[in-house]
């Protein structure tokens, strides 16, 4: 230690902006001897590095007065200016991205001198990056149709334009709600819906039926097992074992997301949760491995344009506003039977709202905008998705085909005594 401190600051930072000048030349060598061997190129890796140098010595040499990094800029650029006139002229190639890259390279001597390290090894890093992934960026551009920025901005549009600027007043006396308590639910529910949406076209787009009943589950549990069973019954989910473990992984990835839920809005309700949704998450893993042994490997897919979400994003602002709507109703619900009936009532309704859309409801406990226990919240949650479990065993059975129709209704009943049983326990503890 004591001999690193009697090393030279500037010579680590003449190392670092050498070392880091390099990496840069390096990687755009590479990436010129695999997609243009034979064509033009501004400069190797050592013009690069000289590059970095130049702009370290000049910057050091003007002090105060940054004149000569200035004036040693604008010669780089007319350089290459002068290069990239030829280069377009002879090989009809408009790309500027070694340019652009040159002259990051020569503001490494001023960011390694005035900037903390972490900041110039981001910038690094960053550049390394986005030049490898070219061809990426390519492939993935090519996957975007015309709506795919549209739904992008939509999401902007609610998450970061009109969350900030929706007041956080109550709307009706007595009751807590807030319509920024209102929208911040929705651009929850709306993010994890359009992660699934991404990971689905973008990360796994041919994949099997496992992967599309997880991230279906991710999106909407009932969703997909309705769709799946209806499928199979279709002949379009894969074979009859693989359609019931599918549906059970959906329903694992259910308690995944109301964990995540529990996490940003009330970390309390998540610690007691913890336990019992990740068991319940393990016995839908074991379930779906049962049911996935017993099914046919020759058809694991559904066909590309049949996938739990069609490819279509869920950013929609009807979809949004009608979540808002349901959101806004089971908080009055939710306030009117806590003032009449009491925490009973609320671990009762809990039942009642597990044939419908959950998540509005859970949402709401989880805002605390009713001054509910945190043990009335967390009962109330296992009981809505126990009731949840009920309605999509009904569904799942009605739909299916004969041959799944027992092996769903054991796995779902597994996980509503399981359910009902974690309730008792919760109840009495």
């Amino acid at each position: 230690m004591e001999l690193i401190g009697t090393i030279p600051e500037n010579l680590i930072n003449f190392v670092l902006v050498t070392l880091f000048s390099l990496l840069i030349g390096l990687s755009q060598r590479r990436i010129h001897s695999l997609t243009n061997a034979a064509g033009y190129t501004f400069g190797t890796d050592r013009t690069f590095t000289f590059i970095g140098i130049f702009g370290f010595i000049l910057y050091l040499l003007g002090g105060q007065m940054p004149y000569l990094f200035m004036g040693g800029g604008l010669v780089l650029a007319m350089v290459m200016g002068i290069s990239y006139y030829y280069h377009i002229r002879d090989f009809k190639d408009f790309g500027t991205t070694t340019i652009f890259v040159a002259m990051i390279t020569y503001c490494l001597g001023p960011l390694v001198l005035t900037q903390p390290q972490w900041m110039v090894l981001l910038i690094v890093v960053t550049v390394l990056i986005f030049t490898e992934l070219k061809e990426t960026f390519a492939t993935i551009s090519q996957k975007f149709d015309r709506y795919e920025f549209i739904t992008l901005a939509k999401f902007l549009i609610i998450a970061g334009v009109i969350l900030p600027i929706v007041p956080d007043r109550p709307i009706v006396m007595g009751l807590s709600l807030t319509p920024y308590k209102i929208w911040q639910a929705v651009v929850v529910i709306s993010s994890i819906s359009y992660i699934s949406y991404l990971l689905k076209k973008f990360v796994f787009p041919d994949s099997g039926i496992m992967v599309t009943g997880m991230l279906g589950g991710l999106y909407s549990s009932t969703t997909t097992t309705v769709i799946i069973a209806r499928r199979e019954k279709e002949g379009q989910a894969g074979e009859g074992g693989q359609a019931v473990s599918a549906i059970m992984m959906a329903n694992g990835m259910m308690y995944l997301r109301i964990l995540i839920l529990s996490f940003l809005f009330m970390p309390s309700i998540a610690t007691s949760l913890a336990i019992p949704f990740l068991a319940l998450f393990i016995i839908c893993g074991i379930l779906s491995k049962i049911s996935y042994k017993n099914g046919k490997s020759n058809s694991d897919s559904l066909s590309d344009n049949q996938n739990i979400q069609n490819n279509k994003n869920p950013l929609e602002f009807k979809t949004a506003l009608l979540f808002g709507l349901l959101f806004v109703i089971f908080g009055m619900i939710t306030n009117y039977v806590m003032k009449s009936y009491g925490n009973s009532g609320i671990t009762s309704l809990a039942f009642v709202v597990g044939i419908t859309d959950i998540d509005p409801f859970l949402l709401n406990l989880l805002q605390g905008t009713g001054g509910i226990a945190e043990s009335t919240i967390a009962l109330a949650i296992i009981n809505a998705t126990t009731s949840n479990n009920l309605l999509k065993m009904i569904y799942a059975t009605t739909l299916c085909s004969k041959v799944i129709r027992k092996s769903l209704f054991i796995d779902f009943s597994i996980l509503i005594i399981t359910g009902a049983l974690l309730s008792i326990l919760c109840y009495l503890l």
